[in-house]
């Protein structure tokens, strides 16, 4: 997906968060999104998910030749991040196949097969509710990035993973997001930010 960023700015009340960001990404483009906690990094990803609207500016979304409209966008994109919720009512085994009456796995990934590659296997009827941070964190990452999507963001993807999960969550980057349009954003922790091919850094458009 080829996404054209033309002079995009956010205000909350009075207050600019960022303003004139102007870039253009190319189909297959990695970039980080660097920024302290309440820079504005978040915003910016929220803004590019079409979740939020912008307070001036506008994001053009493209495959090939064809632009695609804000309302289609949603359908294109894979996004994981520490305030997104899992449906917690749902045992991991539950919530991976509802998961797949959505959008399906690459490479043919089956559910058991998914469910094993993210640590889950001796969890997979336990309910979501239930687990720790780190395997909630890994389910998300695992569903985002495993996933079929033209575009994939993730903010601050290595929250709440140890050193066995940040292993895991670079092993998935480079399984199955090779070549997929990538938004980061990240509190400048190399680790987040892998395989990236450029960064901006949110507090350079105040």
């Amino acid at each position: 997906m080829n996404i054209q960023i033309d002079s995009l700015a956010k205000r909350f009340n009075k207050e600019w968060i960022f303003k004139s960001i102007s870039l253009n990404v190319s189909s297959g483009e990695k970039l980080g999104i660097i920024g302290s906690n309440g820079s504005g990094k978040s915003t910016f990803i929220k803004l590019i998910s079409g979740a939020e609207l912008p307070s001036k500016g506008e994001i053009i979304y493209s495959v090939g030749v064809a632009e695609i409209e804000i309302s289609e966008v949603y359908s294109k994109i894979n996004f994981a991040a520490p305030y997104i919720d899992l449906i917690e009512e749902f045992t991991c085994k539950e919530l991976v196949d509802f998961h797949l009456t959505f959008k399906q796995f690459q490479k043919g990934l089956t559910a058991d097969e998914f469910i094993q590659l993210v640590y889950l296997k001796n969890a997979e009827q336990e309910f979501v509710k239930n687990f720790s941070s780190g395997m909630k964190q890994r389910l998300k990452l695992g569903l985002a990035i495993c996933s079929q999507s033209e575009l994939l963001l993730l903010d601050e993807p290595c929250s709440n993973l140890d050193s066995k999960g940040i292993q895991l969550y670079h092993q998935l980057m480079d399984s199955y997001n090779t070549n997929r349009t990538t938004f980061i954003g990240s509190n400048e922790q190399t680790e987040e930010l892998y395989n990236v091919q450029k960064t901006i850094r949110i507090t350079d458009y105040k």
